[in-house]
């Protein structure tokens, strides 16, 4: 599935959480996810733009294969394929002992809200600081989907210029991340 987002750092959550309140988004609830980044031995992610990550949220466990990303789109679009797990311990050891390797590990306070045909996320990020994501669900349904996720983001006041990076990218490049 091909995942088109729009990321923006806030400087003030409460605000846009306000303003999803008065256009009638729909609370899905706030969670701690724990992000583990895991690059592979016969080829190495941070040079062809992939990422394997397991995530750990709310008790529940999904493996992630992202893509390389997109460079005909004004926001980040790369493809996603999860996988939930039952154990995300025992999905690290397997990939371990396939010789992936651990590179860092993410840390967010994530609070989830429905709105229109999107997802948007109110991220606060260990080291990096707060940040809106805005993902459609159905990006096939609409005809322009990059136009209409950055219309959604004027709309609940999420301004300034679409951050095409990762949190990990982010992290690393801030120097705010010890990788493993």
């Amino acid at each position: 599935m091909l995942e088109i987002e729009l990321k923006a750092r806030v400087g003030d959550l409460p605000a846009v959480r306000e303003r999803l309140l008065l256009l009638h988004a729909e609370p899905e609830g706030r969670v701690m996810e724990r992000d583990l980044y895991l690059n592979a031995p016969h080829r190495d992610f941070g040079k062809t733009d992939e990422a394997l990550r397991i995530r750990h949220a709310g008790g529940r466990c999904t493996v992630t294969y992202k893509g390389q990303k997109k460079r005909d789109f004004h926001l980040k679009a790369r493809e996603e394929l999860n996988c939930g797990v039952e154990s995300g311990d025992v999905m690290t050891r397997i990939f371990l002992s396939l010789g992936f390797v651990e590179v860092a590990e993410v840390r967010k306070w994530r609070e989830y809200f429905r709105f229109r045909d999107a997802t948007v996320c109110l991220d606060e990020v260990e080291g990096l600081g707060e940040f809106v994501e805005i993902e459609l669900n159905h990006p096939e349904a609409v005809e322009k989907p990059a136009a209409y996720v950055a219309a959604l983001g004027k709309e609940i006041g999420v301004t300034g210029e679409p951050i095409l990076s990762s949190y990990l990218e982010l992290l690393l490049s801030a120097g705010n991340l010890v990788q493993k």
